[in-house]
């Protein structure tokens, strides 16, 4: 049971600023274009439940390709600065 949790708390969590921004992109295009796909096809079959299940399709899809914090959204981690605790008590250890 240990290593199941030590596996879950192992998996990574984050995604970069770069990585947001590239979701958001990938979300709106996705959900785009299923709504645009859903109307024609809704209109050419005159149902309009069709064009809404094509649409929700593309939200489950783009929820699936997105939330998740994929690897392809971390490739740009930020070199965080140090908090200033610890330079100030770097500092003092020097003097």
């Amino acid at each position: 049971m240990a290593s199941i949790i030590e596996s879950i708390k192992s998996i990574p969590t984050h995604m970069d600023y770069d990585g947001q921004a590239r979701a958001e992109k990938l979300s709106r295009l996705i959900i785009t274009l299923f709504g645009f796909v859903g109307l024609i096809w809704g209109y050419a079959i005159q149902e309009f439940s069709q064009a809404l299940y094509i649409l929700g399709a593309g939200c489950v899809m783009a929820a699936i390709i997105t939330v998740p914090p994929w690897p392809m959204y971390r490739r740009k981690p930020l070199d965080w600065q140090k908090s200033q605790t610890e330079v100030s008590s770097k500092n003092k250890k020097k003097k």
